[in-house]
C-alpha cells in the first residue's frame, strides 16, 4: 500500500470514527430525560415568550396554538408582528380570545433599526417583557407542553443561553424530505455533538435569556452585531465567559411542502451566515458529509486489491445505518425515502459549500439582505 492510499484509509477510518461518535452523542443526549428536582426548581418563574409573526406558513395554526398549552404556571405570551394588517393577524388574535386564561399581547410596529427585520420585529417585545426570563421562539416552533421547563432544565450553573435547533416533522414530498434530511440527523446532530463537549451555537428557533444578561450586555440590539441573531447571541454568550447550552430533545418544525428552491435558498442562507461569522468551523464542513470519505474509500479499496463499488456500499451501510438508528431512537422523520434524502444531501454538501462562499446576498421572507457586514470573528 502506498502513502497516499495509506492516508486515504486513515482518512475513511477518522470519519467513520467522527460520524459514529457524533451520532452516539445525539442517541444519548435525545434518549435523556430532564431530572425532575431541576424542573421544580425552576417551575414558578415567571417567563415571557416572545413569537415574532409574519405571515401564515401551513402549520401556522397549530404551531401558535401550541404556546397556549404549556404546562408552566407562571408565563405570558407577547406576539410581535411588523404591520397590523398581516394575513396572521386575525388568526393571533382568535387564539388569543380562544385562551383567555393565558396573559397574551399582540404588538404592532416595524422598527428598522438594524438590518435584521426578526430581531426589529423582536424589539417592541422585548422592551415590554417585565419578567426576568425571556423566551424567543419562532411562529413555526411546535412546542410540546414541557417546553418551559425543558429549557429550563438546560439552564445550569454557567449558562448564558439556552437554545433548541429545528428538527424537521410532517414532510410532504422530495424536497421537503431533503429539508429533514438536512435539519434532522445532519445539523441537529452536528450541534448536539458540539454542545455535549461544550462548544454549543445559538440557534434563533427557541432561545431562553435571563433578560438581565442581555441588558447587561447592550439589550436585544446588541443582536445586531451580526446579521444573524443567534450568531451575535453565540459570541456576546462567549465573551461574557458562559456557555450556550442545548436542550436534550430538540423541538420539531413542521414542514409541510417544500420547492427544490425554498430548500435550496434556506440550505444556502445558512451557509453564507456560518461562513461569515464563523469561518474557521466553516472551512472543516467540507470534510463532514460522506462524500469525501467515500472517495477515498474505493481509492484505498482499489489500491488494496478489493471491489471499491462493495467498499463503498459497505461503508454507506454502516455510516447511514448509524443516522436511521439516530432517527429511530430520537422519533425524529424516517421512513423509505430516507436513505436517498441522506444520499442526495451529502452529495449536495461540497456543492452547497462552494455556494457559501459565492456570495454574501439572500433573501429571508422577501427582505433583501447581506452578511458582507459580518465580523466572522469566533
Amino acid at each position: 500500500m502506498d502513502a497516499t492510499a495509506l492516508t486515504a484509509l486513515i482518512f475513511v477510518a477518522t470519519a467513520l470514527l467522527f460520524h459514529l461518535l457524533t451520532v452516539g452523542i445525539a442517541i444519548a443526549r435525545t434518549r435523556k430525560s430532564s431530572p425532575a428536582p431541576t424542573r421544580a426548581l425552576w417551575r414558578a418563574d415567571p417567563v415571557t415568550i416572545l413569537r415574532p409573526v409574519c405571515g401564515i406558513d401551513p402549520f401556522e395554526e397549530a404551531t401558535l396554538r401550541t404556546t397556549f398549552l404549556l404546562d408552566h404556571p407562571n408565563y405570558e405570551i407577547i406576539f410581535c408582528s411588523a404591520r397590523e394588517h398581516d394575513p396572521v393577524v386575525p388568526l393571533v388574535r382568535a387564539l388569543m380570545a380562544e385562551y383567555p386564561e393565558i396573559p397574551s399581547r399582540l404588538l404592532f410596529g416595524d422598527d428598522r433599526s438594524t438590518p435584521n427585520p426578526k430581531l426589529n420585529n423582536l424589539i417592541k417585545g422585548w422592551n415590554a417583557a417585565t419578567t426576568p426570563w425571556v423566551i424567543m421562539a419562532d411562529s413555526n416552533v411546535l412546542m410540546p407542553p414541557t417546553y418551559i421547563g425543558e429549557m429550563f432544565a438546560a439552564f445550569r450553573p454557567g449558562t448564558g443561553l439556552v437554545c433548541s435547533p429545528p428538527v424537521g416533522s410532517h414532510p410532504h414530498g422530495t424536497w421537503a424530505e431533503l429539508e429533514c434530511a438536512f435539519l434532522n440527523t445532519y445539523q441537529a446532530r452536528w450541534q448536539l455533538a458540539a454542545d455535549a463537549v461544550g462548544f454549543g451555537f445559538a440557534q434563533g428557533k427557541s432561545m431562553l435569556w435571563r433578560k438581565s444578561d442581555l441588558d447587561e450586555a447592550g439589550g436585544i440590539g446588541a443582536l445586531a452585531l451580526e446579521i444573524a441573531e443567534d450568531a451575535a447571541a453565540t459570541k456576546i454568550v462567549r465573551q461574557r465567559g458562559q456557555r450556550v447550552r442545548l436542550v436534550d430533545r430538540p423541538y420539531t418544525q413542521p414542514l409541510g411542502r417544500k420547492t427544490a428552491a425554498q430548500v435550496w435558498q434556506r440550505q444556502v442562507r445558512w451557509a453564507r451566515l456560518r461562513r461569515s461569522t464563523f469561518i474557521p468551523y466553516y472551512m472543516l464542513e467540507i470534510l463532514s458529509g460522506s462524500v469525501t470519505p467515500s472517495i477515498a474509500a474505493a481509492y484505498a479499496a482499489a489500491n488494496l486489491g478489493l471491489n471499491p463499488v462493495t467498499t463503498v456500499a459497505a461503508l454507506w451501510t454502516v455510516w447511514y445505518g448509524a443516522e436511521a438508528a439516530l432517527a429511530k431512537s430520537a422519533g425524529w422523520h424516517l421512513n423509505l425515502t430516507s436513505l436517498a434524502a441522506w444520499l442526495a444531501r451529502d452529495l449536495a454538501l461540497p456543492v452547497l459549500w462552494v455556494q457559501g462562499f459565492m456570495g454574501n446576498r439572500f433573501t429571508w421572507r422577501g427582505n433583501e439582505m447581506t452578511v458582507a457586514a459580518s465580523s466572522g470573528t469566533p
